[in-house]
């Protein structure tokens, strides 16, 4: 053995302790932060394999500072549009990702966001946190009822296969947007697949679980805001870059809609301009996965497909 591999960002202990005892070398970033270009460059120069996140950009210069002798880049995150994977492919390096752990977490995590936009919880917890609560009054922090109402789940993949069927303790009438029919939903939800448009239209919650790709960068913008209900929420636990976010904020700022709940930026760590301000956005830090048992799940998964790797194995989870 004795492998040189490098961890960008420290994980959970169990998957550190199974790099370590297989590794020769296991350097980690010692910094509670994301790594500059600079320290990522120089971070994996020589490295046999390397365990990184979401936030760093691996591109045919990172693959470059690695070496001819680096054999993996295993990304703990199920998405991988950090990597340059047509890159990886020329040069003949494995890429892995970390699917379906974290699936009921993110599912998990759109409701809370759902409930919590819907009835206001973050205004009303500032407001009595504030000292501004004067007693129980008829119209103090009136919301959006859930069960019954309807559902738009834009994407019905592992994750928002997920989320809509979270849905029945709710009786909700669910509709669905996506290229392929999902033969679950429509069997157990009685859920109807329907343009973009017409889901917008039609639901008082949207929820969106779509991967970033070209043809999903921008997918939810100022026209298809203009086309929701002045009373509908809009939830983002995918990827950032899927809603304009100004043209988000515009929306809300003049209650075209409701309100929003959301977990993924454009330019993250960075918010919008008046996004945070808005009391009608609940925000959070990109948290979906994070609960003890999926985050530590996530990383022994990168660490078991890094070390596959360099065992010349097969790892589980294939991107190239």
């Amino acid at each position: 053995m004795g492998w040189n591999v490098f961890v960008t960002r420290l994980l959970p202990q169990r998957a550190m302790d199974l790099l370590k005892q297989e590794c020769g070398t296991m350097d980690v970033n010692p910094h509670d932060r994301v790594l500059t270009r600079e320290e990522l460059v120089a971070g994996v120069k020589g490295r046999d394999g390397v365990l990184c996140l979401l936030t760093d950009a691996i591109d045919d210069e990172v693959f470059e500072a690695a070496g001819p002798q680096c054999k993996i880049f295993a990304n703990y995150a199920v998405g991988y549009n950090n990597i340059d994977v047509e890159a990886a492919r020329r040069r003949g390096v494995r890429i892995t990702n970390t699917p379906g752990v974290l699936t009921d977490a993110t599912a998990d995590m759109a409701w809370a966001l759902l409930f919590a936009a819907a009835r206001r919880i973050c205004e009303s917890h500032n407001f009595l946190r504030a000292g501004q609560w004067g007693g129980w009054g008829p119209m103090q922090f009136l919301g959006q009822d859930i069960t019954g109402r309807t559902l738009g789940v834009v994407g019905a993949g592992r994750i928002g296969a997920n989320f809509a069927l979270k849905s029945a303790g709710f009786r909700m009438k669910v509709l669905y947007a996506d290229v392929e029919p999902n033969q679950e939903l429509e069997s157990k939800l009685n859920a109807r697949r329907v343009p973009l448009d017409e889901l917008l239209a039609q639901s008082d919650f949207v929820s969106i679980h779509v991967p970033l790709m070209p043809e999903t960068t921008h997918l939810i913008g100022a026209r298809e805001l203009s086309l929701m209900k002045p009373s509908a929420v809009l939830v983002n636990t995918s990827r950032g870059p899927v809603v304009d976010e100004k043209a988000l904020v515009e929306a809300l700022r003049e209650k075209r809609i409701a309100a929003a709940g959301l977990d993924a930026y454009e330019e993250e760590p960075a918010t919008a301009p008046g996004l945070t301000e808005l009391p009608n956005a609940v925000t959070c830090p990109h948290t979906a996965s994070a609960t003890v048992e999926t985050r530590t799940k996530m990383a022994v998964m990168a660490a078991s497909d890094l070390l596959a790797v360099l065992r010349g194995e097969e790892p589980q989870n294939v991107v190239v």
